[in-house]
């Protein structure tokens, strides 16, 4: 069976996250003072061919954790479909 992973990389909350501080700033220099607090991640999308779902969240586990992020800097959670 064919399955989607909707996969997001996000930097751990107890860091900082310069993109996100660039990207408020200029969302307040535009005039949405009233947002704060932006985070900037990934988004990744892929196809997965496995037997069970169960196996395909096994398998994308496997490839995030080896692969797609950075368990320093970055945590990761994701949904097969």
């Amino acid at each position: 069976m064919k399955f989607i992973a909707e996969i997001n990389v996000m930097p751990l909350k107890a860091l900082l996250d310069p993109q996100g501080k660039a990207v408020t700033s200029v969302i307040h220099n535009t005039g949405f003072a009233d947002i704060d607090q932006v985070r900037v991640g990934k988004h990744i999308t892929l196809e997965i061919e496995a037997a069970d779902k169960a196996e395909a969240e096994r398998r994308i586990d496997e490839v995030c954790r080896k692969v797609l992020h950075n368990p320093i800097m970055e945590g990761y959670e994701f949904t097969v479909s």
